[in-house]
């Protein structure tokens, strides 16, 4: 590439998410060195594919909008409620940082990242934790979670907008149903005000477990049951602003 299509990393490039996100979803991607063609979708101005571009890894940046200062070669256009314009299998990972609780169909996003990805490659999706006790017990009192604290402007809607707030449980169906294991769970950080709601975890894992095996009289679905209430009541689940999900597209037998 020309020095002119070459992003440097010495820029500065707006992360646009929450604190140490990036730098998360980073340490993860680059301790796994069999991830090397990345695609980060939403990219907004490009400071992730400049941050994998510094490690040595090949990363391509895509929006709906070119806001990003990448050249030419490091860009493509993409609608996340589309279909991509990219082929099969093309990808080692696929990044989504702060992007699904802005579409209006998800399901679809996550289907299309497993097309896209090869047998065996990553997804990893960052979004608000409305899983978190503290946002939980915000929508318990306002009928409204954290990072969507007030009602939408209907009048005047935006791409900005969290119009699709993602669960664990949720992203995990998603995820499973599509053909992805989860492997890892992370978040950028836990903020000191999050642990006054650490009192209530035990009474969150009781209950939870409780309702969920009363009801459902199959005991088969049980184990399912008890993965998904440990992966709940994990610390980065139950008190992290940023949910951070890590999943391996499973190879075909």
């Amino acid at each position: 590439m020309s020095d002119e299509s070459t992003p440097h990393a010495s820029a500065e490039y707006g992360e646009n998410t929450t604190d140490r996100t990036h730098e998360v979803v980073a340490e993860w991607l680059f301790a796994h060195p069999g991830l090397h063609r990345i695609l980060d979708l939403p990219c907004g101005e490009g400071a992730f594919v400049v941050r994998c571009l510094a490690e040595g890894r090949d990363a391509l940046g895509a929006d709906a909008q070119d806001f990003s200062r990448l050249g030419q070669d490091r860009f493509v256009q993409a609608n996340m409620n589309e279909p991509l314009s990219l082929e099969d299998g093309s990808f080692d990972a696929v990044v989504s940082i702060d992007g699904i609780e802005h579409i209006e169909r998800p399901f679809d996003f996550l289907d299309e990242c497993h097309r896209i990805l090869r047998p065996g490659g990553s997804l990893v999706v960052a979004t608000p934790n409305i899983t978190s006790l503290r946002s939980r017990w915000r929508w318990f009192w306002t009928g409204f979670h954290n990072k969507a604290k007030i009602p939408l402007d209907e009048k005047r809607p935006t791409y900005m907008h969290h119009i699709n707030m993602i669960s664990f449980p949720e992203i995990r169906y998603m995820l499973h149903r599509i053909g992805f294991e989860i492997t890892d769970i992370l978040t950028n950080r836990i903020k000191p005000a999050a642990w006054a709601y650490a009192p209530l975890a035990p009474l969150s894992f009781l209950a939870t477990r409780l309702a969920l095996i009363r009801e459902e009289p199959d005991k088969s679905y049980h184990p399912m049951f008890r993965e998904i209430i440990g992966q709940m009541h994990t610390k980065e689940i139950l008190f992290g602003e940023t949910m951070i999900v890590a999943a391996r597209k499973k190879t075909e037998a």
